[in-house]
């Protein structure tokens, strides 16, 4: 009979031993769109929680020039795979959409773009900051900051101590800035008002290292704690998964700078992720 091979069949499948060798499929969590108020607008944003009430410790996550996603993903896959890191240690990702709030596509090759990151998308940070300071699920006093590329080189221009907020709530907990491009604000005497770590790849030729560390060393000793880590071997982009090294030159992808190589490096991937999860947990 069929019947008894069947439970026997069933039985070991829901067996201990079976289900210690069984893969995982864990389900990835759908971020909640919200609306946050702008002078003269909304900024859209893209919202991911942990369960329960809080209060959390929230990352305002910065997309880089390429934008947050498109129209089949509200959140492209590098920081969705991020904000499921920070999920796992408890935190909640806010993703504000600089671009398509504004109905803008890709800024990589724009070279005079309506959305700059020293003042829109400082505006951004801004009020995602104030509206966060409004919600009883968030833990006010830490409240930190992520960017890449554009979204980092608008985190740089945000942590500025003349950019301080006017209020009374709590300043941000700290800020990691992945491969901006340091060449203006290293100029300017950039410093910051709160502990900002600064990730670039040594052989990052979209971005300028040598830049960064002038404008990290040029704060020391006027500023708060400010740290780079420059990933010997590394290129732009290290920290997106499975993205092979690749030279820019002829690419027509508008979501991409128009110079450079892009490129994942395992290594300074998995210390990258170290590094942020220490940082956000000082």
């Amino acid at each position: 009979m069929r019947l008894p091979s069947i439970a026997l069949f069933l039985a070991l499948l829901l067996s201990p031993a079976h289900a210690a060798t069984a893969p995982a499929t864990a389900s990835t969590p759908a971020p909640q769109q919200v609306d946050i108020p702008l002078a003269g607008g909304v900024l859209h944003a893209q919202l991911y929680k942990p369960d329960g009430a809080g209060p959390f410790p929230t990352v305002i996550a910065l997309h880089g020039c390429g934008g947050l996603g498109g129209h089949s993903d509200p959140v492209a896959p590098r920081y969705r795979d991020w904000a499921l890191q920070f999920l796992k240690t408890g935190n909640a990702v806010l993703l504000p959409d600089s671009y398509g709030s504004r109905e803008v596509g890709p800024q990589c090759r724009v070279k005079e773009g309506h959305v700059k990151a020293r003042r829109e998308r400082v505006a951004d940070i801004v009020a995602s900051r104030a509206w966060l300071m409004k919600q009883t699920w968030v833990a006010r006093d830490r409240v930190s900051l992520i960017g890449w590329a554009n979204g980092a080189s608008a985190l740089l221009w945000a942590v500025r101590p003349q950019n301080a907020a006017r209020d009374a709530g709590p300043d941000f907990r700290a800020a990691v800035a992945f491969y901006p491009d340091c060449r203006i604000s290293a100029g300017l005497g950039w410093s910051t008002r709160v502990p900002t770590l600064l990730l670039i790849g040594g052989n990052d030729d979209v971005s300028s290292p040598p830049a960064c560390r002038q404008m990290i060393d040029g704060a020391h000793g006027r500023s708060a704690l400010a740290r780079i880590v420059v990933y010997p071997g590394a290129y732009h982009d290290f920290d997106r998964a499975n993205l092979p090294v690749h030279a820019l030159a002829g690419s027509t992808d508008a979501a991409t700078p128009d110079r450079g190589h892009l490129g994942t490096d395992t290594e300074a991937r998995a210390e990258a992720q170290k590094e942020v999860a220490e940082w956000l947990a000082r």
